[in-house]
């Protein structure tokens, strides 16, 4: 059972992809790249944009800052809207909360816009810390957020922590830190890619993920 959990945000608590996709859009036409099928573009939900600017289009570490201005013009006026919870997620939450348990988020979001996206969505009271990216870049790699999150939340005993994503750099970044993981399939990542990772385990629902955090021990 564990009694603190870490989660990941964009594509586990909320499918942001059409505001990141449409984001990208944005950002890639400014070089004349145009995406017919946007779906082509989920592979950016999740992982930080600066990484995926450059292994899929070849972006310079230059190009890549001025992809990530163009791609936060779109963002931070109609794509961070463009973004729903999760079916279940709230009671999810609401169920941890009740049961005792600590909820902290750990994303590669900025975390201005983390902080913005959980209060847009009356969901920022479930968390006790909600931790992301600089947007410098200075702090952007998933294990260097997780570690950010545990420092914050004063966690030096590991045993009971576990983070909860849907892409490879969750599960990795969790590894990392010394820490059990859980890979989400209603998010972006595959079955493979988390597997790939590492995943200690896989839940396929919202409600599959109850049972892997799993119930707390009765108090006599």
């Amino acid at each position: 059972m564990y009694h603190t959990i870490l989660f990941d945000l964009d594509g586990t608590l909320t499918d942001s992809g059409p505001g990141i996709t449409n984001s990208v859009a944005y950002a890639l036409k400014k070089w004349n790249i145009e995406e017919k099928d946007i779906n082509v573009l989920r592979k950016f939900v999740g992982p930080p944009l600066d990484a995926s600017f450059a292994k899929y289009y070849g972006f310079s570490k230059e190009k890549c800052v001025q992809a990530i201005q163009y791609y936060r013009e779109y963002y931070l006026t109609k794509g961070i809207y463009e973004n729903q919870v999760y079916d279940g997620m709230e009671e999810l939450l609401k169920w941890l909360r009740d049961t005792g348990r600590r909820a902290i988020v750990a994303t590669s979001k900025p975390e201005p816009s983390a902080i913005h996206v959980l209060e847009y969505f009356h969901m920022d009271s479930y968390f006790d810390i909600i931790a992301g990216a600089t947007m410098d870049g200075s702090r952007v790699e998933k294990s260097d957020v997780i570690r950010y999150a545990l420092d914050r939340a004063g966690i030096q005993d590991l045993s009971g922590v576990v983070m909860v994503g849907d892409r490879e750099n969750d599960i990795q970044g969790a590894k990392a830190n010394g820490l059990d993981s859980i890979g989400v399939l209603y998010g972006y990542g595959s079955r493979e890619e988390l597997e790939e990772a590492g995943a200690m385990q896989i839940a396929e629902t919202v409600e599959d993920l109850r049972r892997c955090i799993g119930q707390p021990a009765r108090k006599e």
